[in-house]
């Protein structure tokens, strides 16, 4: 098993490459991300398909820094994947065979389906369990993939790109010639319309990070911000008639005004093809397709299921006792299925206060005084995979607020248009707590019984009597209309 692994993808636009750790099994993080806007199909399109010099000179050198970063992390193994612009080259064999002559690199050239089915993957393994179509729009070509329950069933790809189209049509200012361009190409899209568009690639990134900035969005997390399709319209429009100066206005950046246009002339004509209404962003794609189809190869390239990787590599990390942790979460999901229906809190909380349970105490491994602030800062930051934002912040405010009344009003007010109302935080606040407190003394077992009697929680120990936790509740404030009588 190789335990770190390297992932480098050659793009049209920009070579990237991704350092991941194991920390078990299936659980993973990110050590080491790269880029270099190395712009491999520069000019290609417009010399009949066929890499330059100074592009190879380019990617080459990119390539060599990149195996240098590698093989500081004692990499064991690297895999390297080409799409769009080195697939369509007629010269390609050249570019392959001097990286493999000067690097020692093999490079394996992928079709636009297993692209497309990369990117898939990617999404349905590690973005929150949805059904849409994930749009990867790539320099030279886009790539689609229709996920449903949380599966690929379907991939297509079509010679589609922004660095095509701006070579071929925005360079010449032929933006009409370049609608109808892209309207043919989606005459073959054999996908059926979809509610939800899943972005992959810089164009989606670039646009959400512009509508985020915009909105003065609360997170600065990418991977899995959702907005409405009527917004990206609108801005998208804005953007294809801005110069660079109204783009800076527009929070795009620099690096993006040559080709973010005919990107977002692409995303704009499939929205109106699919008849789209949400907007899901991805932060992960083709690299990170290319790492779970080698990981999970043994398992038909997906996660068991109610498994989470960012969970269990928090565990692997950060957790002192995870023996403990298991009891901890046990206790608190008996408080839940206890307390619910009298604090009147729908069902659909549970995995939410389970996993914040889960993870409550990883930040002693950090420092034990303020325990609860550096849990909340890791799971906040690296709760990264499985969950929408909303759940993320509620997971991580549940553990930032245990053993307290509940959020801060400053806090509260941060995240408003994320978290659920205050009194429904509270309650669940209060149930993290109470296992807290039930567990001070921190048993083997569970070595006591919990019995509900109309709104009166009765505790009885099975032995001894449980002092630390009996001293303790007399100074937690207990939601109405709860009492708590501990034996």
């Amino acid at each position: 098993m190789a335990k770190r692994t390297a992932v480098i993808d050659i793009g049209s636009n920009s070579v990237r490459m991704v350092v991941y750790e194991k920390t078990s099994r299936f659980a993973f993080h990110l050590l080491h991300e790269e880029k270099s806007r190395v712009r491999i199909s520069e000019h290609a399109y417009q010399n009949n398909s066929n890499l330059q010099d100074a592009a190879i000179e380019r990617a080459v050198d990119a390539l060599r820094d990149f195996l240098t970063i590698a093989t500081s992390y004692k990499v064991r193994k690297t895999l390297c994947v080409a799409t769009s612009a080195v697939r369509d080259a007629r010269n390609k064999k050249k570019f392959l065979s001097r990286v493999h002559k000067e690097l020692g690199l093999n490079i394996k050239v992928i079709d636009g389906l297993q692209e497309a089915y990369y990117g898939g993957i990617a999404c349905a393994n590690l973005l929150p369990q949805l059904s849409g179509i994930v749009i990867d729009i790539g320099g030279g070509s886009t790539e689609c993939a229709c996920i449903e329950a949380g599966k690929v069933v379907d991939t297509s790809s079509l010679n589609l790109g922004t660095v095509r189209l701006k070579e071929l049509f925005f360079d010449q200012g032929d933006i009409e010639g370049a609608t109808a361009y892209i309207d043919k190409a989606l005459q073959s899209l054999p996908l059926k319309q979809s509610q939800n568009i899943i972005g992959i690639g810089g164009t989606f990134r670039a646009l959400s990070q512009a509508i985020m900035k915009k909105n003065h969005y609360p997170l600065s997390k990418i991977h899995a911000y959702q907005f409405r399709a009527k917004e990206l319209k609108h801005h998208g429009k804005k953007i294809l008639k801005a110069n660079n100066s109204e783009l800076t206005e527009l929070h795009i950046k620099p690096e993006r005004y040559d080709i973010i246009r005919p990107g977002v002339l692409i995303l704009l004509r499939m929205m109106k093809r699919l008849h789209a209404d949400t907007m899901i962003a991805s932060g992960v794609g083709v690299r990170e397709g290319v790492y779970l189809s080698d990981i999970l190869r043994s398992n038909n390239n997906y996660f068991p299921e109610n498994y989470n990787p960012s969970v269990t590599y928090l565990q692997d990390m950060y957790s002192i006792d995870k023996k403990f942790s298991s009891l901890m979460v046990h206790v608190s999901a008996t408080l839940f299925d206890i307390l619910h229906p009298i604090f009147n809190i729908d069902p659909k909380y549970r995995p939410y206060l389970l996993t914040a349970t889960k993870l409550a105490k990883i930040g002693s491994s950090i420092h034990f005084y303020s325990y609860h602030q550096h849990s909340y800062h890791l799971i906040q930051s690296a709760l990264e995979y499985g969950y929408t934002h909303e759940e993320t912040i509620l997971i991580a405010t549940l553990a930032r607020y245990q053993n307290k009344k509940g959020p801060s009003k400053s806090h509260y007010q941060r995240y408003a248009t994320l978290l659920p109302k205050e009194a429904l935080l509270h309650r669940l606040t209060f149930m993290l707590s109470l296992c807290n407190i039930l567990l001070a003394h921190r048993p083997q077992r569970m070595d006591f019984n919990l019995e509900l009697h109309v709104d009166h929680l009765h505790v009885i120990p099975h032995e001894n009597t449980i002092h630390i936790a009996k001293e303790r509740l007399e100074s937690i404030a207990i939601p109405k209309p709860l009492s708590i009588t501990c034996y």
